[in-house]
């Protein structure tokens, strides 16, 4: 007959057969900090091709040529091939090291409930771009971005719901200092994807 022990044992293991089944828990620290170094080098080139006659740190209101918004446009795009490549090395490594599988369905679900909030974002993001709306995208980044990784935080680990609040609230401030978008761009999805991804490691030993 099983003691009281092993009968929580026995429930515990099939809480954690459970979880492993609704949610995709193979995200890697290492993809988080990847991601964030990334995005600071991205947001240290795209400060120097917007403020390369500038100095001061003070509010700046610049107009941007159309070389140099295809400039921006490729830094943002290289920042992000580059964070997805990464992203996918450590994630699939860790996925094969717990013995689960990289795509399934809930990986599915999680994709597809990220990228509908940034797909969204970046038509609108881009939109305003091109109609000189310039200082408030990176706000709606850092939002579109936060609502993206709130949606996904129902099939993945809970960390994830945290930092979307993060870059949401992130941007909402930034929106009322408009001109220093570009900082605030660096710390949202820079430093706080450094941090996140160092807990991740910490945590959960990935």
């Amino acid at each position: 007959m099983k003691t009281q022990e092993e009968y929580l044992a026995d429930l515990e293991h099939i809480k954690d057969m459970m979880n492993r089944s609704s949610r995709f828990i193979s995200l890697s620290g290492m993809s988080g900090v990847s991601a964030g170094v990334f995005a600071l080098i991205g947001a240290f080139l795209a400060h120097q091709t917007i403020y390369s006659r500038v100095v001061d740190l003070g509010y700046r209101q610049v107009t941007l040529v159309y070389e140099k918004i295809i400039l921006l446009l490729v830094i943002a795009t290289s920042v992000l091939v580059l964070s997805l490549i990464s992203g996918f090395y450590f994630t699939s490594r860790k996925a094969k090291k717990n013995g689960q599988k990289l795509w399934d369905v809930q990986t599915k679900r999680l994709v597809i409930n990220l990228f509908i909030p940034l797909f969204v974002g970046g038509i609108l993001c881009l939109t305003l771009l091109f109609k000189g709306h310039i200082g408030i995208i990176a706000p709606l980044t850092l939002i579109f971005y936060g609502l993206g990784l709130l949606n996904a935080s129902h099939f993945t680990i809970s960390e994830i719901r945290s930092l979307g609040m993060a870059q949401m609230l992130l941007g909402l401030i930034s929106l009322h200092f408009i001109g220093y978008g570009l900082y605030f761009w660096a710390i949202g999805f820079g430093v706080l994807h450094v941090v996140y991804g160092i807990i991740m490691q910490i945590k959960y030993k990935s």
